[in-house]
């Protein structure tokens, strides 16, 4: 398939920039034998006693830094991933592109560019990064909010399950911003089952597919970590005949990930799963999800989760009924198609 298969129109004004008052009370589109239009404390009507919901427990890194160069020029930092030896791989804007050697200066802090890779440079610290991004970090909003972050960010582009020891991610888990404690609650005194996998996000997820042959595109690569206590949830989820339900893309990508590896035991290392048409899917029943961009590899993984037509309609509809999109917007919840 060609990536140009999974472009639509995304009219800008459906982009939701900001969250609304109340998490759990966004929309919720129900992809199922029909389409429904539902909202999304209606998801305790589609889980049952037994089911297994896996959320990714990732903490969101305050992964943006605004420096200036030896000649005074600005720059803006976005981190990819802290790596060893206090250097950290890292997208850089400015108006000129930044040379090997060449020094910036963010607040009190000196780092020198010491190498690129690709669209990614690497970044020598004198200590450690993640000290100085949680000193004057800003938070790391996606590309398509065009406004600056403010206060309710802080809490609102995390999900309120986010584990802070693991604080590893550049981008929100956003499917999960829509679960506040009330509601998942409720889900648990209803018999269903939370489960955690951790799926550190990378910047690349932003990144579209360039490569119109799909096939081609080199996906970026994230860290994930799924406990031999999951693996045994899952098995025994679906012994019993019961539903495992994935929290977003990140949740979904680490689970398959996982079994692909080895199904009897955890896994924890790098993954460069790409997921499209075509993908035997092992582990997930139910995907909970928000909307993605056009030509994304999420919408690939939509696609193949619940088959290319149906993605279509799905989105159509979507834009139709005006709903909000992207990270602060809306949520599916989408049924694997059997066929």
């Amino acid at each position: 398939m060609k990536t140009s298969d999974f472009d639509y129109h995304l009219p800008e004004e459906l982009i939701a920039n900001y969250p609304l008052d109340s998490r759990s009370s966004s929309r919720l589109l129900i992809h199922s034998e029909n389409i429904e239009h539902k909202h999304f404390t209606d998801i305790v009507d589609y889980l049952s006693s037994g089911d297994l919901l896996v959320v990714n427990n990732t903490s969101v890194i305050p992964a943006r830094v605004f420096g200036t160069k030896e000649s005074g020029g600005a720059v803006e930092i976005m981190l990819e991933r802290i790596m060893e030896d206090n250097k950290a791989l890292v997208q850089l804007r400015s108006n000129r592109s930044i040379k090997i050697g060449a020094l910036i200066y963010l607040d009190s802090y000196q780092v020198e560019c010491i190498e690129r890779q690709k669209n990614f440079y690497i970044l020598q610290f004198d200590s450690s990064p993640l000290k100085v991004f949680n000193s004057i970090g800003h938070v790391p909003l996606p590309p398509y909010i065009k406004r600056h972050d403010e206060d309710l960010d802080k809490e609102r582009y995390a999900t309120v399950y986010e584990d802070k020891e693991l604080q590893e991610s550049v981008a929100a888990p956003t499917a999960g911003l829509h679960f506040d404690d009330e509601l998942l609650e409720k889900i648990k005194k209803m018999g269903v089952i939370i489960a955690s996998v951790n799926l550190s996000v990378g910047a690349g997820t932003f990144q579209p597919v360039k490569s119109e042959n799909i096939e081609e595109h080199n996906i970026h690569s994230e860290y994930i970590e799924v406990s031999d206590e999951v693996i045994d949830l899952v098995h025994k989820t679906k012994k019993l005949g019961n539903k495992v339900f994935a929290v977003g893309t990140t949740a979904t990508r680490a689970l398959e990930t996982a079994f692909m590896k080895n199904s009897k035991s955890g896994y924890s290392g790098y993954t460069k799963l790409f997921i499209y048409p075509g993908f035997k899917f092992k582990v997930v029943d139910r995907l909970i999800t928000n909307f993605h961009l056009p030509r994304s590899s999420l919408l690939m993984l939509v696609s193949a989760f619940i088959g290319y037509d149906n993605m279509k309609e799905l989105y159509k509809t979507a834009v139709d009924e005006k709903y909000r999109f992207l990270s602060y917007g809306d949520a599916m919840l989408l049924k694997k198609n059997e066929i």
